[in-house]
C-alpha cells in the first residue's frame, strides 16, 4: 500500500461510485483504458481485487468497500489540507471548488470567466451533475458551493436564490400549437412530452408547474440529456418542459418555439447552497458573492432570456408565438 497514489485513490473512488468505468472516465476526463490502468495498479498495491464483474454489472469486493472507506477519508484530508491553505493564500491563489446541475451548462461558464476576471490566479475545479450526483457531491463534501434549482431537504444546508429561473413548454416551429394564445394546459394532454428522467431537477420542477393540473401526461420519451431532447423536439418527435436558459440560443435562431400555455412561464429560482458547518475558503466566499451581486444581472446578459420573454413592442418577434 506503501506506493498506491492519490490519484489512485481518486479514481477508485469515482469508479466505485458510479459502479461503471465509463462514467467515472467521463467524469474524470480520462479514457476508459487510463482508468482501468489506475485501478489495476491501486489493486496491485492492495493485492487484492477491488471489484468483480458479474455479468454486464460490476460489483465491490469486500476489500473494495474497506479501500472506499479509508480512500474517501485520504481523499477527504488532502481536502482539508488544500481548504487550510487557501484560506492562508486569501482569494488570489485559491481553488474555488463548484458544482452545478446540467441546465447550468448553458451560461455557468460565462459566469465563472467574469469572476475569474476579478481575481487573479484563482484555480477553478468546476463540475457538473445531475441532481442526484450533485446532492452526493454535497453530502460527501466534495464541493465547496453547488447551485441547483432545488436546494435538498433533510441536509443541514445554507440556500439562498440568487436569480430567477425560468421554466416554458417549447415545441418545433411548425407544430399545430405554435402561435396560438392562452392555450389551456389540460390541451396538452394527449401531446406526446419528451422528458428529463425522474429525480432531475427539471422533471421536478415539471411537476411543480403543472401542479396536479395535468395527470394524464404522454410521456413518449426519458432522455437524460437537454441536449438530446432539444433535438427530438426539434425533429417534431414532440414537445418537453424545459428551462428557458437552456434554449435561448434556439429560439433565437427559430429552430424552437414557446408555447403560450396558461401559468406559463413557470418561475423558479436558482440557489448557490453549501453545508451550514462547510469552512468556506475566501475564494468560494467571495464566488457566493457575486453571485448574490451580480448573478441575476448576469445571467440574463448572457442569456437574454428576459428579453426573449418579455420583447419590447420595438422588438423583432424572437419566438414563433410572439
Amino acid at each position: 500500500m506503501k506506493n498506491a497514489t492519490l490519484r489512485q485513490l481518486k479514481v477508485f473512488e469515482t469508479v466505485a461510485r458510479h459502479l461503471s468505468f465509463s462514467r467515472a472516465a467521463e467524469e474524470l476526463h480520462l479514457t476508459q483504458p487510463a482508468v482501468s490502468t489506475q485501478v489495476r495498479q491501486l489493486e496491485h498495491h492492495v493485492g487484492l481485487p477491488l471489484f468483480e464483474q458479474l455479468g454486464k454489472k460490476i460489483y465491490l469486493t469486500p476489500a473494495g468497500v474497506e479501500m472506499l472507506h479509508y480512500s474517501r477519508s485520504i481523499i477527504q484530508q488532502f481536502r482539508e489540507a488544500e481548504d487550510a491553505m487557501a484560506q492562508l493564500r486569501g482569494i488570489s491563489g485559491g481553488r474555488l471548488n463548484v458544482a452545478v446541475i446540467s441546465a447550468g451548462d448553458y451560461f455557468f461558464p460565462r459566469l465563472l470567466a467574469e469572476f475569474i476576471s476579478r481575481h487573479d490566479d484563482v484555480a477553478l475545479n468546476l463540475a457538473v451533475h445531475n441532481r442526484e450526483e450533485l446532492l452526493h457531491q454535497l453530502a460527501g463534501n466534495m464541493t465547496d458551493l453547488a447551485v441547483m434549482v432545488r436546494p435538498p431537504e433533510g441536509m443541514d444546508t445554507i440556500n439562498e436564490s440568487f436569480a430567477p429561473h425560468p421554466y416554458v413548454i417549447v415545441a418545433a416551429p411548425d407544430h399545430p400549437l405554435v402561435g396560438k394564445r392562452r392555450i389551456p394546459l389540460a390541451a396538452l394532454a394527449d401531446e406526446p412530452f419528451i422528458v428529463r428522467e425522474k429525480g432531475s431537477d427539471t422533471w421536478n420542477s415539471m411537476q411543480e408547474g403543472f401542479a396536479g393540473r395535468l395527470t394524464n401526461l404522454r410521456v413518449a420519451m426519458e432522455i437524460k440529456s437537454t441536449e438530446t431532447i432539444k433535438q427530438a423536439v426539434i425533429a417534431n418527435m414532440g414537445i418537453a418542459f424545459l428551462s428557458a436558459h437552456t434554449v435561448a440560443l434556439e429560439l433565437r435562431t427559430g429552430h424552437l418555439a414557446v408555447l403560450d400555455i396558461e401559468g406559463f412561464p413557470v418561475m423558479l429560482n436558482w440557489y448557490v447552497v453549501h453545508r451550514k458547518n462547510k469552512r468556506l475558503p475566501p475564494v468560494a466566499l467571495a464566488f457566493k458573492h457575486f453571485l448574490m451581486e451580480d448573478g441575476a444581472t448576469l445571467i440574463e446578459r448572457i442569456t437574454g432570456v428576459d428579453t426573449l420573454l418579455h420583447p419590447r413592442a420595438s422588438d423583432p418577434p424572437a419566438f414563433a408565438h410572439v
